[in-house]
């Protein structure tokens, strides 16, 4: 089976963000996308910028084809500047994080669509217990043959990109003691979780005929991977992270999966070998990461070397520099630095719900205050 990439002459950026939908009395999920859509795409420019998900308590703001990490967030700001005032004319806030405190999957109701009832009529409980939220992140990449070794390198910087963003520690009413469920709950479907390291595109395109031959899958985007090759697009899709409730949290995460991306393909094209580490240590700190975030003790590389995460991710903004210089986004990618030192979204969460004596409606209140704040200011 041949697969073609459409590769991008420019490491090009695109931002996919999932926002859950709450009542603004009860902060329950509320199950009205369709009425939301209906009041905010007459108001968008671009109705393609917004996007239907699996169940209808869900939207997804997506950007145009951006060339700098500014470029995507104004984008995604004029849109949400559409889909805020139609929200709040059904008396909805959106939510970002990575699931909800205290909702209920039996409550949820499926988006009209052949492929989501296919996709629950396989899945079954664990498709309908589905209640995740992420951002996805495509960073353009000029040809196939240098996708699958950034893809496999770019996995040494998982539990980074997971400890940074996770914002799902509580689940159903109870703290899971994870800083992110959602990266273990979204793995069990059965085409998702940690990509294999392929080599060659040739063992990719194998792999594919595979799974269509077989029936595991219908279409390539059903290959449901945390990192993924965008064929159709051209693009590297990064899907390892939470739900983000913060604008500055966002900005800062977009540009250094843009930076870690085209660090990789630049060192890649100059001749250099990407340094890789085996899959059971790619396993083990994605479970680190989605248990103790950013208080992870990581795997760095094949000699299984270890280190606290945010000791290493300060080594590597640094190297990142001239990275985020060159793409337009240095204060940008410096803004990483915040999150550690103020607390990354489970650690707010876990804050509120201490405050408050176990209150989880204040923890939703906080997380919608975190997006209205970074619109108004």
């Amino acid at each position: 089976m041949r697969i073609d990439f459409r590769g991008s002459p420019e490491p090009t950026l695109g931002v996919e963000w999932e926002l859950a939908l709450v009542d603004r009395r009860t902060r329950d999920l509320r199950n009205d996308a369709s009425h939301l859509f209906a009041r905010a795409r007459p108001r968008l420019p671009d109705q393609d910028r917004l996007h239907q998900e699996l169940l209808r308590n869900t939207v997804e703001i997506v950007t145009a084809v951006c060339h700098t990490v500014g470029e995507a967030m104004a984008d995604l700001r004029q849109t949400l500047a559409a889909v805020v005032p139609a929200a709040d004319e059904l008396d909805i806030d959106l939510y970002g994080a990575g699931t909800h405190p205290f909702a209920s999957w039996t409550g949820q109701q499926l988006t009209e669509g052949h492929r989501y009832r296919e996709l629950i009529d396989r899945t079954q409980w664990w498709g309908r217990q589905m209640l995740i939220w992420g951002v996805h992140v495509h960073v353009g990449l000029p040809e196939k043959d240098r996708v699958l070794p950034v893809l496999s390198a770019l996995l040494n910087y998982y539990p980074h990109l997971q400890a940074l963003s996770a914002s799902s520690p509580i689940w159903a009413g109870v703290d899971t003691g994870y800083a992110s469920n959602r990266a273990l709950m979204f793995q069990q479907l059965p085409t998702a979780g940690l990509p294999f390291q392929f080599r060659h595109w040739s063992e990719f395109e194998a792999f594919a005929q595979d799974q269509l031959t077989t029936g595991v899958i219908d279409d390539l985007s059903e290959i449901r991977w945390d990192l993924r090759p965008a064929t159709h697009l051209g693009t590297l899709e990064n899907r390892i992270c939470d739900g983000v409730s913060s604008l500055a949290d966002l900005e800062a995460l977009v540009a250094l999966m843009h930076c870690l991306v085209v660090d990789l393909d630049t060192r890649l094209a100059a001749g250099e070998e990407l340094p890789t580490m085996p899959p059971w240590h790619v396993q083990e700190n994605k479970w680190r990461a989605a248990r103790y975030g950013l208080d992870a003790i990581v795997i760095l590389d094949a000699e299984s070397n270890e280190r606290l995460i945010t000791e290493d991710l300060a080594d590597l903004l640094v190297r990142l520099e001239p990275v985020a210089e060159r793409l337009g986004c240095s204060a940008e990618l410096d803004a990483v630095r915040a999150i550690p030192a103020r607390g990354a979204s489970y650690q707010r969460q876990r804050a509120i719900a201490a405050e408050s004596g176990g209150d989880l409606v204040a923890v939703v209140d906080s997380v919608v205050r975190e997006l209205r704040a970074g619109l108004d200011g």
